[in-house]
């Protein structure tokens, strides 16, 4: 049997709510947003007086000045530089700058074309440039004569030079006075003769009697240039003129050698 409950009815009074129970809000509509105007301009702020956020509010500072550089006229291709440095005009040329002189290379060269009038006042200042170029043209006529000789000239000219330095140096004791590097150049530009003979040699025929002949007329000529230039330019070398003549004779004995054979 199912039991029934006698359950009492609810009032509610014809107020509104029951008692006990709070009454909720209706969401009142609320408008669109409608963006503030402003009639008046924002000021900038007089603490921050590099900033603006209104085009054409601020005033250009002065806080920079202009650079003011010399007189303009002083500036160009000829005229004087700028903060004392000096123009175009007043440098060196570039040869110059790596101590390669060009004069004085084609007097030293003009001096040994004549074995009889040699000077050799030109060849205080040693120089390498003059060489180098000599020594390249000699192996260059060496290689259209189809032989490869560089490696070998540059190494006979350091062995020659070191050789000439200790022997006149054994000769001279304490005074002798050459260095490497004056025996460098001057064994240099005395291989013009070489240089001469080896051009000439490529219209000669090899193993002849002509070519035996030509080598000891360059061979007697670059050791005489040579010879000469080491007694005048070092001290003591009057007094061994035979033994440095019979050195230089040995040196450019062995550079006649590559030609001929």
């Amino acid at each position: 049997m199912s039991r029934e409950f006698n359950v009492p009815p609810v009032v509610f009074p014809s107020g509104g709510n029951p008692s006990g129970i709070p009454q909720q809000r209706r969401a009142q509509p609320t408008a669109p947003f409608q963006p503030t105007t402003t009639t008046t301009r924002s000021t900038p702020n007089p603490n921050l007086p590099f900033m603006s956020f209104e085009i054409g509010s601020t005033v250009p500072s002065t806080s920079f000045h202009t650079p003011v550089f010399g007189n303009n006229s002083n500036i160009g291709i000829g005229g004087g530089g700028i903060g004392g440095i000096g123009g175009f005009e007043d440098e060196l040329p570039l040869l110059e700058e790596l101590g390669i002189n060009t004069r004085q290379i084609w007097r030293k060269t003009t001096s040994i074309l004549n074995p009889f009038r040699i000077n050799a006042n030109l060849h205080e200042d040693a120089d390498l440039s003059g060489p180098f170029l000599f020594l390249m043209a000699f192996g260059l006529f060496q290689l259209l004569a189809g032989k490869l000789h560089f490696g070998i000239i540059l190494g006979w000219v350091t062995v020659a030079s070191l050789f000439l330095y200790v022997v006149f140096n054994m000769l001279a004791g304490k005074n002798g006075n050459l260095d490497v590097y004056r025996c460098l150049s001057l064994i240099g530009y005395c291989m013009l003769p070489m240089v001469i003979f080896s051009a000439l040699s490529l219209f000669v025929p090899q193993g002849g009697v002509v070519v035996f002949g030509m080598a000891a007329v360059f061979v007697i000529w670059s050791t005489r240039v040579c010879t000469r230039l080491l007694v005048e330019l070092a001290s003591c070398g009057d007094e061994h003129r035979g033994l440095i003549a019979y050195a230089c004779c040995l040196i450019y004995m062995l550079f006649s050698l590559l030609v001929i054979f």
